[in-house]
């Protein structure tokens, strides 16, 4: 055992630091910079039933400390996934790889998480409940407690992996989701998924997004996942991943110290593709410099 180790859902990580859906891929993209199976593993590029061109352009607007996506979920399709994604994938990167699963209603998520279980490469269900950049789907299913129950309850009943669902901080109290969801039968818990917000451009007066709003994501919005990580990760007993903002050891180590048990990258792999490698191999260094001997034990920590 490592002193990077740490576990999530019964399945041991080397470390971790995980990348984020939609940062990273399907991993063989990044494969061609370093070897990625450095990582604890990562959350490949979201998933959807039927293959989705996304958002009209333009789709990227920078902000204050962060930026703004409202890619909307362009993909595949969960067919082609698994018949050229996930082979191609299997010959760069040799660890349980995290699927992440989106849908527009109940018998969509049911179909496309049965469909991915069936794959031995994948070794966790990432069920996303929280995009806000796509309208009648995603986030609707986030923001009520009781249908984020329902779709968790559906989940189950069709995949034996485990079911990590993704929530959105657009809502009052992240807290009743999170434990809507674990009650529901949810084997963990990843927060945050981004922000709403939108910028609009001076000379044309009109929004720069052609979405309107799109997701906020960066250093801006840390503090705020941090404060949620930490009271969802002290109301439920299910593993936390902490995500938003991150970008560095020391911000891994604080997510961990609010609660969680792993954490995933996003924006910071735009800016710096080997952000996630950069992240990992600064860590025992900054674990040395705050007196941590291992990061399992520093879980929670500042509850």
């Amino acid at each position: 055992m490592g002193r990077l180790n740490v576990e999530l859902c019964g399945i041991e990580l080397a470390n971790p630091v995980i990348p984020a859906s939609g940062t990273f891929g399907y991993g063989y993209e990044y494969a061609a910079l370093y070897d990625i199976n450095c990582l604890g593993t990562f959350s490949f590029k979201g998933t959807t039933k039927e293959p989705r061109f996304g958002n009209p352009t333009p789709r990227i607007a920078e902000g204050y400390s962060g930026m703004l996506n409202a890619v909307g979920l362009q993909n595949p399709g969960v067919a082609k996934v698994k018949s050229e994604e996930l082979p191609r994938l299997k010959q760069c990167f040799h660890k349980p790889v995290i699927a992440n699963i989106s849908g527009f209603s109940l018998d969509e998520y049911v179909y496309t998480c049965a469909q991915l279980d069936e794959e031995e490469q994948v070794g966790w269900l990432e069920v996303n409940i929280s995009c806000p950049n796509v309208h009648g789907g995603g986030m609707s299913f986030g923001t009520d407690p009781a249908c984020a129950a329902e779709v968790v309850k559906a989940v189950k009943t069709v995949v034996k992996k485990p079911v990590i669902i993704k929530l959105s901080p657009n809502v009052t109290d992240i807290v009743s989701i999170a434990k809507a969801c674990e009650d529901a039968g949810a084997d963990a818990i990843s927060l945050i998924n981004t922000m709403m917000g939108m910028r609009i451009d001076l000379k044309t007066r009109k929004p720069v997004l052609a979405n309107t709003t799109g997701g906020l994501s960066g250093p801006a919005v840390f503090p705020v996942a941090l404060r949620m990580v930490y009271q969802v990760s002290k109301a439920v007993s299910v593993p936390v991943i902490g995500i938003g903002g991150i970008s560095t050891a020391e911000n891994v180590i604080e997510m961990m110290l609010a609660g969680a048990s792993a954490v995933e990258v996003g924006a910071a792999n735009i800016v710096n593709p080997y952000a996630c490698r950069d992240i990992i191999q600064s860590l025992p260094a900054v674990m040395d410099r705050y007196g941590i001997n291992t990061l399992k034990e520093i879980i929670g920590g500042a509850h």
